[in-house]
């Protein structure tokens, strides 16, 4: 006697069995897989892959958005520095407005390594994101002695004090106010010029190897981060921010978790601030500027603080207006001539302030939230109650 023939209850139990295997209920199985580290992963992998193809060359999509390469790989690294500063300000609940320490200092530190010792990319990433480490260990050991306001204000007042250091004390080493110059990017592995196209399909769709190089670096930052949130430890950071007090009642050490949240958020910083000296071979001394810190802070808080994808959005938009939108100089109604406003690119800012505000107002968690619920109504839509 078969199985089923000695439980013929079986199948009347569960009525939706023949309707999952032969008509294939999707919807119900993307739920049961998307949040996986390995589909997570897996889709960041194919979004990289696709990403410059469809911003940079794709037929009418491209030509719409008026992308190009270097914007692409720009906004993977900057992305990666979002992602680090939202583990310390989405999980952790502390507000930093000094990381342009860590994205600046890094990017300095790579350079100087590269024009003194050896310009192999991976030197430089491991150079830069080695002093990000150990800079934010310091500057957390003695930021997190204050909590709220006074935590944010030392955090500025130590980047700063770095802004000034290497504007003029450390000139000999920075170059000052002209910013480091002749940074000389070696081959990677002695052979590969991160400048050179990618032969054959892999030049369509990622272009140069340079592309390839920083986005190797964002699928895996994307790893460790979605490890990390997913982890006891990560856990424990989302205590904190939503209850310091009760996480310490309960036998927590929140300052040594806080500080170990710091010095992670400062090596993603790290990591994106020697890739940064990469990409464009220069660093300014911009780079180490209190605006640099603010602007990851609009970045991550338009995209949406809080969730794994939703800084990175915020960084594609701020690019996106400052890069591309700014260039437009006659605004008209489509398809007619009639101009609406002149100049149009010189007032982004504005337009930039303008989005911010709105998405705060509407929608205070980001851009990510207006998807999420997006994707909520689709699946009522599909799947009734499921």
């Amino acid at each position: 006697m078969s199985e089923k023939d000695a439980n013929p209850s079986a199948k009347d139990a569960n009525p939706n069995t023949s309707e999952t295997l032969i008509g294939g209920d999707l919807l119900g199985r993307w739920e049961q897989i998307r949040g996986r580290e390995g589909t997570v992963v897996g889709l960041t992998a194919i979004f990289v892959a696709l990403f410059p193809w469809l911003f940079a060359r794709a037929p009418v999509v491209s030509d719409f958005l008026q992308g190009y390469q270097s914007l692409a790989t720009l906004i993977l690294i900057w992305g990666i520095f979002a992602i680090g500063f939202d583990l310390l300000l989405g999980y952790t609940g502390l507000l930093s407005f000094g990381h342009a320490a860590f994205w600046g200092g890094a990017a300095y530190a790579a350079g100087i390594v590269a024009k003194n010792v050896s310009g192999d990319p991976i030197v430089m990433v491991l150079s830069g994101t080695l002093f990000a480490i150990l800079f934010a260990w310091v500057l957390g050991f003695l930021s997190l002695r204050r909590g709220g306001i006074y935590f944010s204000i030392l955090t500025l007042a130590f980047a700063q004090m770095m802004y000034f250091m290497a504007a003029s004390p450390l000139a000999f080493l920075t170059n000052g106010e002209n910013g480091l110059t002749g940074v000389d990017v070696g081959s990677l592995f002695g052979v590969l010029h991160l400048e050179a196209d990618i032969p054959s399909v892999g030049g369509m769709l990622l272009g140069t190897w340079l592309y390839a190089f920083v986005g190797i670096f964002f699928v895996a930052a994307v790893a460790v981060a979605y490890r990390i949130l997913n982890s006891p430890y990560g856990m424990v950071f989302r205590a904190i921010r939503e209850n310091e007090q009760r996480a310490e009642f309960v036998g927590l050490n929140v300052w040594r978790y806080k500080l170990m949240a710091f010095i992670i958020s400062g090596a993603f910083a790290g990591i994106a601030g020697s890739l940064f000296t990469i990409h464009g071979a220069y660093v300014p001394l911009q780079s180490l500027f209190w605006t640099e810190s603010g602007d990851i802070v609009v970045m991550t808080v338009l995209g949406g603080a809080g969730s794994m994808f939703g800084p990175v959005l915020g960084v594609g938009l701020y690019l996106y207006i400052e890069n591309i939108v700014s260039t437009i100089q006659v605004l008209t109604i489509p398809f007619t001539d009639i101009v609406l406003i002149q100049d149009f690119g010189y007032y982004w800012h504005l337009l930039l302030g303008i989005v911010f505000v709105a998405v705060v107002w509407v929608v205070p968690d980001g851009l990510w939230g207006i998807i999420g619920r997006a994707r909520t109504f689709v699946s009522e839509k599909m799947g009734g109650e499921q």
